[in-house]
C-alpha cells in the first residue's frame, strides 16, 4: 500500500476517535450535587408518657419508682398520663397507694391507685360489697395455704345436739368467696411460695352474705375455710345458708340463736 494512503487512513482514524470522544462528552450528565442533610426527625409523633419503672406490690407506695417515657402518639390511651397533660404529675404521685399489683414498665394508670382521703380496703372493694372478718387457724384454713385473693367455700360444723353434745352436722353456707386480705397482709408473699399462717382472714361478701357469717360465727363450734381452685373463681354459687337470715322470705320476725339451735320469733313493733 501507498504511503499516501496509509497516512490518509491514520488521520482519518485519529479523527473519527476524537469526533467520538467530543460526542461522549456532550451527552454525559452533569455530576450530582451533594446536599448536606439536617438532623433526623422521627418519623412518628411522640409524647411524654409516665410509667413505673419498677414494681409496685398492691397496697405499696408508689415512690421514686416513676419516670416519664416516650411512646407514639397514637398508641396512648385515654388513661394515660402524659407530661403535656400533667406536667406534675411525677411529684403529685410519689405519694400514692397502688390499689393493685402494678409492674415495671408499664404506663401509669389513676385508677389503679387509691383514691385522695380514701382508705385503702374500701378502694379495693368492689361496689356493693362489704370486707368481714372471720377467725381461722391452721387446721380451719387449708393448713395455712389460703392466701389474699385465693377464693374459698366457708364450712359451719356445729353440734346436731346442742343438749348432749353428741353428734355433729357439716354445712357449706358460703360459696366461692374472694379472701381480700389475712391479717393485715393484703397479697400473697413474692412469687406464692411462702404460706401465710395467720389469725384472721378478711372475706369480701354481699349484704346477705356478710349476715349469713354473723349469724354462723354465732351458732358454729367450728367454721373452715376450704380453698378452691382458681380455676373456679368465675364460678357462680347455686345456693347459700339463706335460711339463717331470710326468714324464708317472711317479713316481721326475727332469727334467735340459743345453745346452738335457730329460732324464729315475731319482731315487735
Amino acid at each position: 500500500m501507498a504511503a499516501s494512503r496509509l497516512i490518509i487512513l491514520g488521520v482519518a482514524v485519529a479523527a473519527a476517535g476524537g469526533a467520538g470522544y467530543v460526542a461522549k462528552n456532550m451527552t454525559a450528565p452533569p455530576p450530582a450535587q451533594i446536599v448536606e442533610a439536617g438532623p433526623s426527625q422521627p418519623s412518628i409523633a411522640l409524647a411524654d408518657v409516665l410509667v413505673v419503672s419498677g414494681d409496685v406490690p398492691m397496697g405499696a407506695s408508689v415512690g421514686d419508682q416513676l419516670s416519664w417515657e416516650q411512646w407514639p402518639a397514637d398508641g396512648i390511651n385515654e388513661g394515660f398520663i402524659t407530661r403535656d397533660n400533667e406536667p406534675n404529675a411525677m411529684e403529685e404521685l410519689r405519694t400514692a397507694i397502688a390499689r393493685v399489683p402494678i409492674y415495671s414498665g408499664e404506663p401509669l394508670r389513676k385508677s389503679k391507685l387509691v383514691g385522695n382521703g380514701k382508705s385503702f380496703m374500701s378502694s379495693i372493694l368492689p361496689a356493693g360489697h362489704r370486707a368481714v372478718a372471720t377467725q381461722i387457724a391452721a387446721d380451719t384454713s387449708a393448713g395455712g395455704f389460703i392466701l389474699p385473693n385465693d377464693f374459698v367455700d366457708v364450712i359451719m360444723t356445729r353440734r346436731a345436739d346442742a343438749n348432749s353434745g353428741t353428734g355433729y352436722v357439716t354445712e357449706t353456707i358460703l360459696k366461692n368467696i374472694k379472701v381480700l386480705a389475712i391479717d393485715q397482709t393484703i397479697q400473697e408473699d413474692e412469687d406464692g411460695k411462702k404460706v401465710k399462717v395467720g389469725d384472721t382472714a378478711t372475706l369480701e361478701l354481699t349484704p346477705q352474705q356478710a349476715e349469713i357469717i354473723t349469724v354462723a360465727q354465732q351458732m358454729a363450734d367450728r367454721l373452715t375455710l376450704a380453698l378452691r381452685s382458681v380455676a373456679d373463681a368465675q364460678e357462680i354459687p347455686d345456693s347459700e345458708a339463706d335460711y339463717l337470715v331470710s326468714g324464708n322470705g317472711k317479713r316481721g320476725t326475727v332469727r334467735l340463736i340459743k345453745s346452738g339451735e335457730v329460732s324464729e320469733v315475731g319482731a315487735r313493733k
